[in-house]
């Protein structure tokens, strides 16, 4: 049995089947760690939430910010853009209560032993300020207002935003739950008391004064813990950082769809024509 943990797929469903094939991958007996943004922008976003429902006691899954995107048109908390098409077709099918059903079930962090070995995942990152324990619980209050219908009507209506740039403990209602969203699902640089630059998403070379990755502060409070992490493609899937693993590569973008086996971090890619 292996267990591989894979990047942005973004509705590139061809590229999947490629890297699966290439790595052998047995639903039977293997797992699939997912980091997030399973949807949106690629040729088959359909597909791909058709394939992973049908995996689903195989995969384990966090929400990254394009699956929220597509929850909060669901709700109609967002309108469609012309260019969604990808999006569309999958609120068009006949499944989509199930497909959008089982998305909205999906956690924003998961910390789970594998082969040994304590592993957590984000689509984002975790801020230098939250302690592995702190980010759990703070996880856990965003999915429990997803499991509410009332709370999560309220949820996707103010999902969008990126204000309080700051975490505060003091933040209630959905204010409180969008800060808590946008480190899991949109951070990239912040400072190293959690102050978020939601606007910059170049590389690491890009930050302004005082930003850097959230992954780089010498306090951060979960340096010791190992974090699969994906969102930031002009990471080209270098973090170069202990613990940290960034399968980020850009698939959507032409780069490339990136899964590590989990047992012996090993890497392997398919590359993603456009």
């Amino acid at each position: 049995m292996a267990t591989y943990a894979i990047g942005d797929i973004q509705g590139c469903f061809e590229p999947l089947q490629r890297l699966l094939k290439k790595v052998d991958f047995n639903p039977h007996q293997d797992k699939l760690w997912l980091a997030g943004d399973m949807v949106h922008r690629g040729h088959d976003s359909l597909g791909t939430l058709r394939f992973l429902y049908e995996h689903r006691s195989q995969v384990t899954a966090v929400l990254g910010n394009h699956d929220l995107h597509l929850l909060a048109i669901a709700h109609g908390a967002k309108r469609l853009t012309d260019k969604e098409h990808d999006l569309a077709k999958i609120l068009r099918a006949k499944d989509a209560d199930t497909l959008l059903g089982w998305l909205q079930k999906q956690p924003l962090m998961v910390h789970k032993k594998v082969n040994g070995k304590y592993f957590s995942m984000v689509h984002a990152g975790i801020p230098p300020i939250w302690s592995m324990s702190k980010a759990l619980e703070l996880a856990g209050e965003v999915h429990k207002a997803l499991q509410d219908p009332a709370m999560a009507e309220a949820y996707f209506f103010g999902m969008y935003g990126n204000e309080p740039h700051k975490w505060s403990d003091h933040l209630i209602g959905v204010e409180r739950l969008r800060s808590i969203t946008n480190y899991f699902t949109r951070m990239r640089f912040c400072k190293e008391d959690g102050t978020l630059d939601l606007v910059t998403k170049q590389g690491p070379l890009a930050a302004h004064h005082d930003y850097h990755p959230w992954f780089s502060f010498k306090n951060r409070k979960t340096k010791n813990d190992r974090i699969i992490f994906g969102h930031w493609a002009a990471l080209e899937g270098e973090a170069n950082t202990k613990n940290v693993y960034a399968l980020d590569t850009g698939c959507v973008w032409g780069g490339y769809l990136t899964a590590m086996k989990m047992e012996d971090e090993s890497f392997y890619c398919a590359d993603c024509p456009l």
